[in-house]
């Protein structure tokens, strides 16, 4: 199980746009997704891969860290899981 958080996300993005925006740059499907909307500058999603682990989610983060997407750029890291 590997997660992976997306940062400075538009505040409208959809959970499909995430699927397409993720599928384009060939990233796997994620199995659960989780929205955090903070104050609203910087919305950001937590995606939960079950079937991925983070070390190889960390090579798919190499082609989506920094890309503009949606009139932002997008960060993305892979968090160490919190509970084992």
């Amino acid at each position: 199980m590997a997660l992976l958080m997306l940062s400075n996300l538009h505040p409208d993005t959809t959970e499909e746009q995430v699927k397409e925006f993720l599928g384009r740059y060939g990233v796997p499907p994620f199995d659960e997704i989780e929205f955090q909307e903070g104050d609203g500058t910087r919305p950001a999603a937590t995606l939960t891969f079950l079937s991925v682990d983070a070390a190889a989610l960390r090579q798919y983060v190499q082609r989506i860290h920094g890309v503009f997407w949606n009139g932002h750029k997008i960060n993305a890291l892979v968090l160490r899981e919190r509970f084992t």
